[in-house]
């Protein structure tokens, strides 16, 4: 499937929304294909698959079964200022993502307002700190901590308790599904609410080599 240039952003826009990736992520791994012949995005496989009238062809599939083929003029790989942003916000990304299955959609830092809920979101760990005591309203003690975390948009905090320190560590990739964002002293902050959910994508922590 050949794509014109005015098109190819909202294709790639449309490959991000429908297979969980960031753009940016889909247009780096078309370079690095382009550069070593195969890359990895996501749950997707991207091919070099050689050239033509100055065009590079690509093939994208997810397992076994093809995503799609198309080509991109080199020059479009060259850009230093691809407007990722522009392109998600055309009126048919808007209508994909408003039929789209709200537990396969993710936020960016920057897009995050008070009193949004069932939030999902793709994040690093860049800080955790010293958890603090603080006594709730039923009178016992807890344990919590803001950890800061981000992504290419942004940071923010993202608010644990007790159990939930320990689940992640600095350098860690994290989900969050159904979080919700809160203000606590005129400070945006992530949290999980009753049914938020965290998963550590990738562990920054290096696994002990067993020597037998």
């Amino acid at each position: 499937m050949r794509q014109k240039k005015s098109t190819l952003g909202e294709h790639l826009a449309l490959l991000s929304v429908k297979y969980g990736v960031y753009p940016n992520e889909v247009f780096q791994a078309l370079v690095l294909a382009r550069k070593n012949e195969k890359a990895a995005c996501g749950s997707l496989n991207i091919e070099f698959r050689g050239k033509l009238k100055g065009e590079t062809i690509f093939l994208i599939t997810k397992q076994s079964d093809v995503v799609a083929q198309f080509r991109v003029e080199e020059e479009f790989l060259l850009r230093k200022d691809t407007p990722f942003e522009s392109w998600m916000n055309s009126e048919k990304i808007k209508k994909k993502l408003a039929k789209q299955n709200t537990d396969s959609i993710y936020s960016f830092v920057k897009d995050l307002r008070a009193g949004m809920k069932r939030i999902n979101i793709k994040a690093d760990v860049l800080e955790i700190p010293k958890p603090a005591q603080v006594h709730t309203q039923f009178g016992n003690t807890v344990m919590v901590v803001n950890a800061l975390v981000g992504d290419e948009t942004g940071q923010i905090k993202l608010c644990l308790w007790e159990a939930q320190i320990g689940s992640i560590h600095v350098g860690d990739q994290i989900e969050l599904k159904h979080g919700q964002v809160c203000v606590f002293r005129g400070e945006k902050q992530l949290r999980l609410g009753k049914n938020g959910a965290l998963t550590v994508l990738k562990s920054a922590r290096v696994k002990p080599q067993i020597v037998v």
